[in-house]
């Protein structure tokens, strides 16, 4: 049997294991499903809202990211993130110092977010090469929370800021030297190592807002496999289709440089810092009108279809499917160069 990629599991494996789930508590709103960035528990007059998610990827501010990240997941939900535990694996040979500076970066992202540390794990794990946090998210809630299911034909599909705010910040911090090797200026580099804070990974501001602002149908934040696999992950989700423009695809000019550089797609990757909502078009420009006052570039990229239109991309060349990617192009990009060099990325 052929090993398994780097980066999620293939969907088809992942349904296949989702599919054997039975939960007969009648308290779970909901549960596991394709597509979907939480869960939600009912508590009589309360929801809990709950998440969890590990990084793997960046080293150098792990436990910022960590926070952001599971932030991000909830506030696709609508609700604002409250309680974060975490669970910190360190390699060996880790010392006093960078056990300190990963737990400062969780206290400082949970500071900036109002999100109280509440608890978690810490350990020195045999074999690990490279730090790794696992957080949790908690949050709670009293109205009607948002899924990513509600997506509805006919509507809007709007995202924010632009792609990919955190692949170009991690390939800028993962690969500097290889970047400056292959001609990438200084500048370019540092400008979108820069990305984690301007225009930034965190997408609570935009989701508050939209939330505040118009009836939303669906919020989804995009991840691993970029854009195009985050909007696959609704289409599933929402068992509807997907019909995107190209050219209004707000691709920042960092993001491009690196991707042409190095061969990568942006569709495909590492997208957080990304909100993508569907409302319906009377909605919209409540939606536009509110971010842009708050300072928060958003974009009208297409529509969500009926299921049997299918998942397309208009181009200038006409029309053709939307890409899937078996993995990140970040994973894809850090294993063939670390395959090229037979070392670990730097």
């Amino acid at each position: 049997m052929n090993s398994l990629p780097i980066g999620k599991l293939p969907s088809e494996l992942l349904k296949k294991l989702i599919s054997q789930i039975r939960i007969e508590d009648a308290q779970v709103v909901l549960g596991p499903a394709i597509g979907e960035d939480v869960a939600i528990i009912d508590f009589n007059n309360k929801l809990l809202v709950a998440k969890t998610d590990p990084v793997t990827f960046a080293t150098d501010l792990i436990g910022w990211y960590a926070v952001n990240i599971n932030a991000n997941d909830i506030a696709t939900s609508g609700a604002r993130p409250r309680w974060f535990l975490a669970t910190v694996l360190l390699p060996e040979g880790c010392t006093e110092k960078e056990a300190e500076r990963i737990f400062q970066q969780i206290l400082t992202a949970c500071h900036q977010l109002h999100i109280t540390l509440i608890g978690g794990h810490t350990e020195i794990t045999y074999g690990l090469k490279r730090p790794i946090v696992v957080g949790c998210m908690l949050a709670e809630a009293e109205n009607r929370l948002i899924t990513t299911s509600g997506a509805q034909p006919g509507d809007d599909i709007v995202i924010t800021k632009g792609i990919s705010i955190e692949g170009t910040a991690v390939l800028a911090r993962e690969a500097k030297s290889y970047l400056l090797s292959a001609g990438l200026s200084p500048n370019l580099i540092q400008r979108a190592a820069n990305y984690l804070f301007s225009p930034g990974i965190s997408v609570l501001e935009e989701a508050l807002i939209a939330c505040s602002s118009a009836e939303v149908h669906s919020m989804h934040d995009p991840t691993e496999g970029g854009l195009a696999t985050g909007l696959q992950e609704i289409a599933a989700a929402a068992q509807a289709g997907i019909w995107v423009e190209e050219s209004q695809i707000p691709i920042l000019p960092e993001c491009q440089s690196l991707c042409q550089q190095l061969g990568l797609d942006p569709l495909g990757l590492l997208a957080s810092g990304t909100l993508v909502i569907t409302l319906a078009p009377t909605e919209t420009p409540k939606l536009l009108s509110a971010l842009a006052e708050a300072g928060i570039n958003a974009q009208v990229i297409g529509k969500v279809v009926e299921k049997k239109e299918g998942l397309k991309l208009h181009t200038r060349g006409g029309t053709r499917e939307l890409p899937q990617f078996a993995r990140d192009e970040l994973a894809r990009f850090l294993s063939e160069r670390t395959e090229a060099a037979g070392r670990e990325p730097e």
